[in-house]
């Protein structure tokens, strides 16, 4: 018979002290030595006012792998009342892991040393972290596991550094000079993405002091038979929008072109983006759930810009969940845009806030860009 879950911890990671958006440009480096004309654009779109990045102000050279970054916030889950010893399950979700294999998860696991587990990595972007959530979630609900843990990390520093866009700079500057749509495209992400990480434990009852939060369900959904990708790493796209990956590429085109760089279809972006990821699911759910907006007390939304939440509020009004403003809960413009760390990071500080309140519900929205996907979590506190 299934068993309730309940998040009874959460930590998060971030490294350094936090960089304010005019220390970012210095820390990533000048792409062919000049200042970037699309950075105070994105910025001022986007809200952002700090971030933090793996890259060690002294020397620039990273601090941790995306592997120690998480080990870090899953050490921040232990206390009086649990040792990491007890993890059962381990469900990692990360965008780019530090290597291709071993997958991320075991990496981890190294890096914590803990005793035998099941370790379980989720491929993604957003969303990754999130699918991690549910694997934990649905192990624990089966009664397959008392204590599993999951997590969400990105270190996007050391791909958005000057180094990774200065061949591509070199071969095609008269075609960026002509076409300034696609520089703007491969470096508006330079300036939205940094690195954290954010961990939750889940048990099957909550702890003895203390709030926790009851999972009532947790909903993910991709609309990708509907649009192309939008968001993608390792890959480019030809002249009819499809992706070809990094390994379809001769040698000498990786040589001269940022294929292993992020990017974004920007324009694809904000025509769809709350449609496909907030406006239909949500519908669905509110069909399903019975969703009302006087049943909820806190909205936790992953915005990847503050660009976004007059969009997404119009869209609530307009499906019949209209949630004011003064229950929403982001923490984008201090803590930056951690892709699925974010979800995680962002409910580490409501959590440990003191401002949750026995018997409060919780809808937490994240969506993903990649191919146009997203997940709903309700939770209550117990």
């Amino acid at each position: 018979m299934p068993r309730p879950v309940y998040i009874t911890r959460t930590a998060s990671f971030l490294p350094h002290a936090p960089l304010d958006n005019e220390a970012m440009e210095p820390a990533l480096g000048l792409v062919g030595g000049k200042p970037s004309r699309a950075r105070r654009i994105v910025l001022r779109s986007n809200g952002i006012k700090s971030r933090h990045y793996v890259l060690d102000p002294a020397t620039g050279e990273p601090s941790y792998s995306n592997a120690q970054l998480t080990a870090e916030a899953v050490r921040g889950l232990t206390d009086e009342g649990f040792d990491l010893d007890g993890i059962q399950v381990l469900a990692t979700g990360t965008t780019i892991p530090d290597q291709l294999a071993p997958n991320h998860a075991v990496m981890v696991h190294g890096e914590l040393g803990l005793p035998v587990c099941e370790a379980v990595s989720t491929a993604g972007i957003c969303l990754s972290g999130t699918a991690a959530l549910k694997y934990a979630y649905l192990a624990v609900k089966a009664g397959e596991a008392d204590a599993a843990v999951a997590t969400g990390s990105e270190v996007s520093s050391l791909l958005l550094r000057a180094q990774n866009f200065e061949a591509e700079t070199e071969h095609k500057l008269n075609e960026l000079a002509e076409r300034p749509e696609i520089a703007f495209e491969k470096d508006f992400l330079r300036w939205m993405l940094s690195d954290g990480a954010g961990a939750v434990l889940l048990q099957d009852r909550p702890r003895s002091e203390g709030p926790s939060l009851r999972i009532d369900w947790l909903e993910l959904f991709s609309y990708a038979h509907e649009l192309p990708a939008c968001m993608y790493a390792g890959a480019h796209k030809d002249a009819k929008g499809h992706l070809k990956g990094w390994l379809r590429h001769k040698p000498e085109t990786l040589r001269h072109d940022s294929v292993l760089a992020i990017k974004q279809d920007v324009k694809l972006l904000n025509e769809n983006v709350v449609t496909y990821t907030l406006s239909k699911p949500l519908q669905a759910l509110m069909a399903k759930r019975g969703l009302r907006a006087a049943e909820l007390d806190w909205f936790l939304p992953h915005m990847s810009s503050e660009y976004f939440r007059e969009p997404i509020g119009q869209c609530l009004d307009e499906i019949g969940l209209p949630i004011p403003a003064e229950r929403w809960f982001t923490n984008l413009t201090e803590k930056g845009n951690t892709g699925s760390a974010s979800p995680y990071i962002m409910l580490d500080e409501l959590f440990r806030s003191g401002r949750l309140k026995a018997g409060e519900r919780l809808l937490m929205f994240v969506p993903e860009s990649g191919r146009f996907s997203s997940g709903f979590i309700h939770l209550t506190v117990v």
